[in-house]
């Protein structure tokens, strides 16, 4: 496992942290509608409090690292890499309790397949050795999801929830799939969800406990971290190749295998 501080330099140099790939418009742009409670940038979370577009860009400065300073309107923004190996930590414990736990049961789910299910993979793997039970309920499961051109359909791999497309695995923000896969859970409920986009505010919102992944320009699931909903949020670029996010991945492995 890489040290800390090679960590660290390993997300500057393959931009999952430091100076990241999206654009000060396009974070603010999303603060913005998710200040204005637009359905797409909540993912499937309510919000207690009124978080105005002020407070969303000062709880994503503390929370991910990006600039605080209001009066940066273009060009380049940022995550603080000590807080994504922060966030990892804290994750680490948090999945680590869960299966120190006789018979827990997990859910992991990704609407990033071509990024961040390199990190679901490993995790679930580690989790099916540890004796968790991985629920993978409503397989197969189809609907007509806004903006699609036709319907998309449930399915896993290596009990990673995604979303296929006519056999391509796509990028969603949605939150009808996890809200559908909970309702068929019914009582039967995860002890811990791993996930990212709608599929973790949806688990969060219905009270499931939750850790997640969010990039920068996803700030509804800070919030809904703020707001206690979510236990972990890792600020990270959530679309870069996928096998620069191994040594995050091993750290994840090795904290939680540690600590069982």
């Amino acid at each position: 496992m890489l040290s800390r501080d090679r960590l660290r330099e390993h997300l500057v140099q393959t931009r999952i942290a430091g100076e990241v790939a999206t654009s000060r418009e396009n974070n603010l742009d999303h603060y913005s509608s998710l200040a204005n409670r637009d359905p797409y940038y909540m993912l499937g979370l309510t919000f207690e409090q009124p978080w105005r577009f002020r407070d969303v860009l000062a709880l994503m400065a503390k929370a991910a690292g990006v600039v605080a300073d209001p009066g940066h309107r273009w060009g380049q923004d940022t995550i603080d890499p000590d807080l994504t190996v922060d966030a990892l930590d804290a994750m680490a414990d948090r999945i680590a309790a869960a299966l120190s736990r006789p018979g827990p049961r997990l859910l992991f789910a990704t609407g990033h397949p071509t990024g961040l299910l390199a990190i679901h993979l490993p995790l679930a793997r580690l989790a099916l050795e540890r004796g968790a039970t991985l629920l993978c309920p409503a397989e197969g499961w189809t609907y007509a999801g806004s903006g699609f051109g036709r319907p998309r359909r449930l399915r896993y791999l290596g009990d990673v929830a995604m979303l296929d497309d006519k056999g391509a695995f796509v990028h969603t923000h949605d939150a009808a799939p996890m809200e559908h896969m909970l309702a068929e859970l019914g009582d039967e409920r995860p002890d811990l969800v791993i996930a990212d986009h709608g599929w973790a505010g949806a688990a969060g919102e219905a009270g499931v406990p939750t850790v997640a992944f969010a990039d920068s320009n996803d700030p509804g699931l800070f919030v809904g971290e703020a707001e206690g909903k979510i236990e972990v949020v890792v600020p990270l670029d959530d679309n870069v190749l996928p096998r620069y996010y191994a040594p995050l991945t091993e750290r994840l492995v090795t904290r939680v295998t540690a600590a069982l």
